[in-house]
């Protein structure tokens, strides 16, 4: 049985449709991942998990109880906000033991309460300091800190991350996956950037327009994408241009070449468009042993990026990435120099329309 169930919202702002029937079921202590860029619905349909948006239609249920109309503060859930919110004229622990104070509680119980999410977010000794005395990270460890400080049932995070530089991201988001694991406590994380929904998630919700166009397990997501949006959005991605050859065999022409998907094409014809997906690192120098796909090219391009070797191959009006992992001893090819690369049929996704840009 699901824990919160998202069922059917839809939300209009006078002629523009922000959030199209979306359906979502989580289990408890779940952590799930809102993704996908600007203005494509994530953050609005948190605001009315959240209670600070009302849907034009659908419902919010947590734990079986119907909780859409209720106003935010009872309805039992945290908020980590962007900008972080924190009030600048309270100390880091007033901060913390806001929604506690607001609830009425003791101030012994307020007190041991902030001490824990203190220790919790691992800056027990900055309770007296205020907000304009700390870095950007701590500040959103504070904002996590008084979100938990209540013991909500749902924690919500709108792109909590994105306004620090990319170490601290990386670090605080560990952090963040830790403390849910620790707590198991069921979090809906809104968020544009799809290393965070990868590397965080049990599973994606993947928005464009307002419309969800996939849910599913981050290795789904990346692998297995249902839509030319997803497949060109979540992950580096080649795309390559041809025509279906035999649709019953998976059959297409790139430049010339066959090209071969794992399946049949069943609502293709002969001749018809095709939009071909492959990720670079599926992509292999030379000719590998097996049934898989080659194609002759020509190097067009090599970039050194550390851990990683990016290499272009041009065939003619198509051309191909493929990444391999550096190593002191490796031979890379120069640009110019006739090759062959391969992969595997079950690599190839052909998509049924171009993907979106």
């Amino acid at each position: 049985m699901s824990f919160l169930e998202i069922d059917h919202l839809q939300k209009r702002f006078a002629r523009t449709t922000a959030v199209e029937q979306v359906h979502l079921e989580v289990t408890r202590g779940e952590f799930v991942s809102f993704l996908g860029p600007s203005g494509c619905g994530k953050t609005t349909t948190l605001r009315i998990i959240a209670g600070f948006e009302s849907p034009s239609s659908g419902a919010i249920r947590l734990d079986g109880v119907d909780i859409t109309q209720r106003p935010p503060h009872q309805r039992n859930v945290g908020m980590v906000f962007q900008s972080y919110a924190l009030f600048p004229n309270m100390t880091v622990a007033q901060n913390v033991g806001f929604g506690l104070k607001v609830a009425k509680k003791p101030a012994a119980e307020i007190t041991q309460r902030v001490e824990e999410m203190l220790h919790l977010i691992k800056l027990p000794a900055l309770g007296n300091r205020f907000p304009y005395q700390l870095s950007g990270g701590q500040q959103q460890r504070v904002a996590l800190a008084r979100a938990l400080a209540i013991r909500p049932q749902v924690l919500l995070l709108d792109e909590p991350l994105s306004a620090l530089d990319a170490k601290i991201r990386v670090s605080l988001r560990l952090e963040i996956r830790s403390i849910q694991r620790e707590l198991g406590i069921t979090t809906i994380y809104v968020t544009h950037d799809q290393e965070e929904a990868l590397s965080l998630s049990d599973r994606i919700v993947v928005m464009s327009e307002g419309r969800v166009e996939q849910i599913g397990t981050p290795f789904e997501i990346y692998n297995f994408p249902r839509t030319s949006f997803v497949a060109s959005f979540v992950g580096t991605l080649n795309i390559l241009r041809g025509q279906v050859a035999d649709p019953a065999h998976g059959k297409i022409l790139v430049d010339g070449q066959e090209v071969f998907a794992s399946r049949g094409l069943e609502r293709a014809r002969t001749g018809d468009a095709v939009t071909v997906a492959l990720r670079p690192e599926i992509v292999s120098l030379g000719e590998v042993a097996g049934n898989g796909n080659r194609m002759r090219g020509t190097v067009e391009d090599v970039n050194f990026l550390g851990s990683i070797v990016r290499i272009r191959v041009r065939f003619t009006d198509n051309a191909i990435s493929l990444d391999t992992f550096n190593n002191p001893s490796l031979s890379l090819p120069q640009r110019g120099q006739a090759l062959t690369v391969s992969f595997p049929r079950e690599a190839v996704l052909a998509l049924e329309a171009p993907p979106s840009t």
